[in-house]
């Protein structure tokens, strides 16, 4: 095991119809997660994002709006002991047609409301938390 921080990304992606992916990972304690994996040597932060979203959906991505970094520290969330340094986008997608890898085990298109009744990782949890936030404070005035 890697004795320094493994950098990763991760993605709350928006469909057209306002709905965002969640992913049930057995890596995960089979919770829904967003995708996103490992910055490879060599990759830009960009780069590493479109293709872990690519490898793990089949989506092709665009809109990336940098969300927040969260610290991840041998937390019993994930199946193996690591440290994360992870770092959530927000970005839209035009499909919702999803092709997923070995690492998801199912997915679903949730609305904001659908979310509160998915089990969902506590990671996952605070980046919709933040996303809602962002959705609050962008709201014009009626």
């Amino acid at each position: 095991m890697s004795k320094a921080p493994l950098p990763t990304v991760g993605a709350l992606i928006v469909n057209p119809e306002g709905k965002v992916l969640l992913i049930k990972s057995h890596k995960w304690h089979n919770k829904y997660v967003i995708p996103g994996g490992q910055i490879e040597f060599g990759e830009t932060i960009k780069q590493a994002l479109k293709r872990e979203i690519k490898e793990e959906t089949g989506l092709d991505i665009y809109d990336i709006q940098y969300l927040f970094c969260q610290d991840f520290i041998y937390d019993r969330a994930y199946w193996k002991k690591r440290h994360f340094v992870l770092l959530d986008f927000i970005c839209r997608t035009n499909s919702s047609q999803v092709t997923l890898n070995w690492e998801g085990q199912e997915y679903v298109w949730a609305s904001m409301d659908e979310i509160d009744k998915l089990p969902v990782d506590i990671y996952t949890l605070k980046v919709i938390e933040e996303f809602r936030k962002r959705q609050l404070t962008t709201k014009q005035p009626s």
